[in-house]
């Protein structure tokens, strides 16, 4: 039954032009405080070793000091899109990237003792689990 709800969420996320539930439900949050829903605007360029790649964030915000920041939604947090955030942490220092997890308490993988939350912390990632937190939302509205 779960994995019906979730096959259904995801096939009406992407109807609204979304590739993921938590995509479809983050938008909805940004909308509701009163933001314009900026979704996959922006390619940032990085180096993955050995050849030049593009990062599309998911959302964008505005920030407190007049800039913006990115916010990944992330359901499941592979190796490889952990790579992927430590690569833009260090080729764009300048950018303001932020994570979403619709479960921060996952493990990284089946049988690892180290949650995604766990992981950010240790790496200085900004993270909040399952909706965007009030302070980001009040500091995207400043």
């Amino acid at each position: 039954m779960k994995e019906a709800i979730t096959i259904s969420r995801r096939r009406h996320a992407v109807a609204r032009g979304f590739r993921s539930g938590l995509e479809d439900t983050i938008s909805q949050q940004i909308a509701e405080a009163g933001l314009k829903v900026l979704y996959e605007t922006d390619k940032v360029q990085y180096i993955w070793p050995e050849r030049n790649s593009k990062y599309t964030p998911d959302f964008k915000l505005p920030s407190k000091d007049g800039g913006f920041f990115y916010l990944e939604t992330k359901g499941l947090w592979v190796v490889e899109d952990r790579q992927k955030w430590h690569l833009l942490h260090e080729q764009h220092p300048e950018i303001d990237f932020r994570l979403l997890f619709s479960n921060a308490n996952a493990k990284l993988y089946k049988g690892s003792p180290t949650t995604y939350a766990a992981y950010c912390e240790k790496h200085g990632f900004q993270y909040a689990n399952k909706t965007i937190p009030q302070e980001w939302l009040n500091e995207a509205k400043t």
